[in-house]
């Protein structure tokens, strides 16, 4: 298993696409969490962070893109593949983490 976090080159492209529409995501580093929640325990969250990472946060660099995990969220997406997915079936981002042991039907969530 990976000790990091990888984003797919259609996940970069999604994020800079974002980040270039608003304005106040233009520098901000890519902030992933798991939090309580959703039908299997635990949810993924996204959101642009114009804040220093914290002293315990993990940093990845990847394409131009800056992700930053904090540490508690990074024992359950380390080796995880960041993707974007634009088909038939919805829009969005997408987590493949080899540690899920099971997930929803939705995707969003969870359980290691």
């Amino acid at each position: 298993m990976s000790i990091s976090m990888t984003i797919t080159e259609k996940a970069v492209r999604e994020i800079k696409r974002i980040q270039t529409a608003d304005q106040t995501a233009t520098n901000a580093a890519l902030r992933v969490m798991v939090i309580g929640g959703g039908c299997s325990g635990m949810s993924y969250k996204l959101g642009f962070d114009n804040q220093p990472a914290a002293a315990n946060d993990k940093v990845i660099e990847q394409d131009g893109i800056k992700l930053v995990i904090d540490a508690k969220s990074f024992l359950y997406l380390a080796g995880t593949q960041l993707d974007f997915s634009d088909g038939l079936n919805g829009t969005g981002f997408v987590f493949n983490n080899p540690n899920a042991k099971r997930t929803c039907g939705c995707g969003s969530s969870f359980s290691a």
